[in-house]
């Protein structure tokens, strides 16, 4: 059931669900933003989609003036480093974790269940899927950073989560070698990783909701038969 601080997205045709979906928007936006992409992936039959679009809470973000706006976390620093409030994101990481154990709580086996995240939400999922005690089904990270890659403390269970990471090559407010640094980082983790980048800006593109179909259906279409039961 929606609340107030998370869009929720059932599967078509009040088919219950069997997979879901959390996926984080970017700074100033909120959980309406992502939710247009939703019915743009192509799935296998056997995929029955719950996807949850949290809204972020409203803070105050340094590198805008102190300006509050919807926020994971603070930003500190616009650098090459992207310095960050960690503690904000590690508290926002835990709030991804309780959604993830109200998932599973409704009937998903844990390992149908797939995180995202967009720009700042990305580096949120990244720290999220890393240290979640139970396997998840992947980590999608889209135009973002892995923020705490110097300071997160994985879990034993998602060590080998696959990881797919797109990034824009024309990307001005988080350049392509963020991208490419974390998913190096990730991947030096011992992750399976693919990276691939599209000839846009900050955005998602049309080549790229096809791929996402793609591996969603990778990732989900093979261990998913029946629906869960809630």
């Amino acid at each position: 059931m929606s609340t107030s601080n998370e869009r929720v997205i059932e599967p078509a045709g009040g088919r219950p669900a069997n997979a879901s979906l959390i996926l984080l928007h970017g700074l100033g936006a909120d959980g309406n933003d992502l939710a247009p992409i939703v019915p743009a992936f192509t799935l296998p039959d056997s995929v029955s989609l719950r996807t949850v679009l949290p809204h972020a809470p409203r803070l105050p973000v340094t590198v805008n003036g102190g300006m509050q706006m919807p926020a994971w976390y603070d930003i500190l620093e616009m650098n090459l480093g992207r310095r960050v409030d960690e503690n904000q994101l590690r508290v926002s990481a835990q709030r991804v974790h309780e959604l993830i154990d109200a998932e599973i709580a409704r009937g998903i086996d844990s390992r149908h269940i797939i995180l995202a995240g967009f720009s700042q939400g990305g580096a949120v999922a990244y720290e999220a899927a890393l240290t979640y005690p139970q396997p998840l089904g992947g980590l999608l990270a889209l135009s973002t950073y892995f923020a705490t890659a110097d300071s997160i403390v994985p879990s034993d269970a998602n060590r080998d989560l696959p990881i797919e990471v797109h990034h824009g090559t024309f990307d001005p407010v988080v350049p392509e070698s963020l991208g490419r640094e974390g998913a190096k980082r990730a991947e030096a983790m011992g992750h399976p990783l693919t990276y691939r980048s599209y000839p846009m800006q900050h955005a998602i593109c049309p080549q790229q909701i096809a791929q996402i179909s793609t591996w969603l259906g990778e990732r989900l279409g093979d261990g998913v038969n029946e629906p869960a039961k809630s």
